[in-house]
C-alpha cells in the first residue's frame, strides 16, 4: 500500500496518448500534479490513489497524494492557483458540510467540477442479538420505543450521518444518532452490541455481514446491488425512494482553463470505465460512476435541495 505523500511514479507517453493530447495545450502538465485528500486510509484516499496512478501514465507526469484533515480539504484546494496542479477527491461531504455549519468555501461556486467517480449504497445493519429480520420490523420496534433505538453515525454530512436522518424522517420515528470518531469506530460500534444499527458501507460491512457479526437489513440502492447481494432495497422495505449512498468526485479549484477540466474528465471517465477500475473499485465494495461535470452538478443540486429539506424537517441548523 501506498504512503501519505507518496509519489506515482512517472509514465511516459504512449502514442495513443500522444494523439488524443494534440488538440491540448503542450505546456501542460510540466510539473507534478497534486491531489489533496483525506488521511490515508480512508474513504477518500482510495479512489484519490487510483486516480493518481491512472492520470500519471495518461499525462505523463509524476502526481503527488497529498493526504491532509478532511476538514482542511477543501480549503486548501479553493485557495490553490487555479492551473491544474492542484486537484480535490472528497466525498459527498463537501456539498452536505455547508447545509450544517458555516465554512470557508462555496462547494459549486469554488471549485471547478470534473467528474463523479463512484458511488457506493449504505447497508442498514444491525447487531445479530436483535430481534429483527427486516426493515419493517425496525422501524416497528422504533415507533415502540421512541428515542431507545439509536444508530452510529461517523462525521456530520457523512452517508451513515445522512442516512440515520434520513430513516427518521421517512419512517416516522424518532431514533438517537451516537457519534463516534470515524465510520470504523461507528461499525465497530454495532459489532459490539454497543450500539442497536447503522448504515454502513456496502464494502465496509460485507465481510462482518457474511462472518455473522452483523445482520443486514436493507440496502440503500433503489435497484437490488450486487455489492450487496441477496439484500432487499429500502425503497422495497416499507420506506419507498429511500436512498442511502457514498460518493466520491473529482474538483479543481474555480478558474481552472476548460481545456484542463475536459482533459482530466476525459482521462478519468476512461479509467473509471476499464475493466480493471471496475475490478478494483467492485472489490472494495464500490461502483464506479464516471460522468461529465454537468452530470455531477446535477447530483449535487440535488443532494443539497434534498438534504436541505431533511434538515429543516429534522430542526437542524441550516446555513443560509
Amino acid at each position: 500500500m501506498l504512503n501519505a505523500h507518496s509519489v506515482v511514479p512517472m509514465v511516459l507517453l504512449g502514442l495513443t496518448s500522444l494523439g488524443a493530447a494534440s488538440a491540448f495545450p503542450q505546456s501542460y502538465p510540466s510539473k507534478p500534479i497534486r491531489i489533496v485528500t483525506s488521511p490515508a486510509g480512508g474513504g477518500n484516499d482510495f479512489p484519490a490513489r487510483l486516480i493518481a496512478r491512472a492520470l500519471a501514465g495518461a499525462l505523463g507526469q509524476q502526481l503527488v497524494v497529498d493526504n491532509r484533515p478532511t476538514v482542511l480539504l477543501a480549503d486548501i484546494v479553493a485557495k490553490a492557483p487555479a492551473d491544474g496542479y492542484t486537484l480535490l477527491v472528497t466525498g459527498s461531504t463537501h456539498w452536505i458540510t455547508p447545509l450544517l455549519e458555516k465554512t470557508t468555501y462555496d462547494p459549486i461556486k469554488d471549485f471547478a467540477l470534473i467528474t463523479l467517480v463512484d458511488r457506493s449504497p449504505s447497508v442498514l445493519v444491525v447487531h445479530p442479538s436483535m430481534p429483527l429480520k427486516s426493515t419493517r420490523q425496525l422501524i416497528a420496534l422504533a415507533r415502540s420505543r421512541p428515542g431507545e433505538i439509536n444508530f452510529s453515525v461517523g462525521g456530520p454530512g457523512t452517508s451513515n450521518f445522512l442516512g440515520a436522518i434520513l430513516f427518521n424522517y421517512m419512517a416516522g420515528v424518532n431514533t438517537v444518532r451516537i457519534p463516534y470518531k470515524g465510520t470504523g469506530p461507528a461499525l465497530l460500534a454495532v459489532m459490539t452490541g454497543e450500539v442497536h444499527a447503522m448504515f454502513g458501507s456496502a464494502g465496509g460491512a460485507a465481510p462482518h455481514v457474511k462472518s455473522g457479526r452483523l445482520r443486514a437489513l436493507a440496502v440503500g440502492s433503489l435497484q437490488p446491488s450486487a455489492l450487496a447481494p441477496g439484500v432487499p432495497t429500502l425503497d422495497a422495505s416499507g420506506l419507498p425512494g429511500f436512498v442511502s449512498e457514498a460518493l466520491h468526485a473529482l474538483f479543481a479549484p474555480a478558474g481552472t482553463p476548460q481545456a484542463i477540466v475536459t482533459r482530466l474528465n476525459e482521462e478519468v471517465g476512461r479509467y473509471l470505465r476499464s475493466a480493471e477500475a471496475k475490478d478494483l473499485f467492485l472489490k472494495a465494495g464500490i461502483d464506479t460512476a464516471p460522468g461529465t461535470p454537468d452530470e455531477l452538478l446535477a447530483v449535487m443540486r440535488s443532494e443539497i435541495s434534498n438534504t436541505e429539506k431533511m434538515f429543516k424537517a429534522a430542526g437542524l441548523g441550516v446555513q443560509k
